[in-house]
């Protein structure tokens, strides 16, 4: 099921999207279950939000795909999953505006699959790594590509606020396997291939990151871009499409004063 967080007249709520409309719950799934209030609420009458809102964290996984390691300038890639951590302030919305900061003169949208946690895990096994997933939703890993590269490290590169766009809805029940991702800037196709292209697999992904920090519920973790990575500008509309979940767009624009 495809649920969203989704406001109207100011408040806030979930709902399990059916059809053309949204099945009010009573609370947030995570935590209080799928019970819902039988009210309705027309999705066209709704704003989407962030579908999840990481109260402690985004994982980042870095160099998964082969075809962007090389497009990078390496040749391999990490034996590992390669991790880093995103602020959970850097997380927008669907329409919500990419901000570019002026401490970078080349920012780069990176379309990506984004695993969403739904209960504690610590040392989950990859067998298991099924038991705390709550979904799946869509993801672009704004990055400030020159930073990238003068840090050499990326916390600032990839932690600005309004660079980790989400959404536009929390898939249950998604298969991997089936997945394709493509990423347009201003229509035109820049990303596109299969999830299965990923070097490290979802659940290798989730025991690994488990083993190092402790997951927690609404905890995000970003699995990796394929090629075709580049700069976006001011003006421009980045949208991120995966099969099965939903299309995530986003306008960029100048810094702010």
């Amino acid at each position: 099921m495809k649920i969203a967080r989704f406001s109207t007249s100011g408040s806030i709520r979930f709902g399990i999207l059916d059809g053309d409309d949204l099945v009010v719950l009573g609370g947030d799934p995570m935590f209080q279950g799928l019970d819902t209030t039988g009210e309705r609420v027309p999705l066209a009458q709704a704003t989407l939000l962030a579908p999840s809102i990481p109260r402690s964290k985004v994982v980042g996984v870095g160099r998964n795909y082969v075809d962007h390691v090389q497009e990078m300038g390496g040749d391999t890639p990490p034996s590992e999953p390669l991790l880093f951590l995103k602020p959970n302030t850097s997380v927008v919305g669907p329409g919500d505006t990419i901000v570019l900061p002026r401490q970078s003169s080349q920012v780069d949208f990176e379309g990506e699959l984004a695993i969403v946690i739904g209960s504690i895990a610590k040392n989950v096994t990859a067998d298991r790594a099924h038991e705390v997933i709550f979904g799946y939703t869509v993801a672009n890993d704004v990055t400030a590509r020159d930073l990238q590269r003068s840090d050499d490290q990326w916390t600032r590169a990839k932690g600005f606020d309004t660079f980790c766009p989400i959404g536009p809805f929390v898939e249950t029940d998604f298969d991997v396997a089936s997945g394709t991702i493509t990423t347009t800037v201003n229509g035109e196709v820049k990303q596109s291939g299969p999830l299965t292209d990923m070097v490290h697999g979802v659940e290798d992904i989730v025991a690994y990151a488990s083993s190092v920090f402790t997951l927690l519920p609404g905890d995000l973790i970003l699995t990796g871009t394929p090629a075709g990575v580049g700069p976006i500008r001011a003006g421009d509309v980045v949208e991120v499409t995966i099969s099965g979940i939903g299309s995530l767009s986003n306008p960029v624009a100048a810094p702010r004063s």
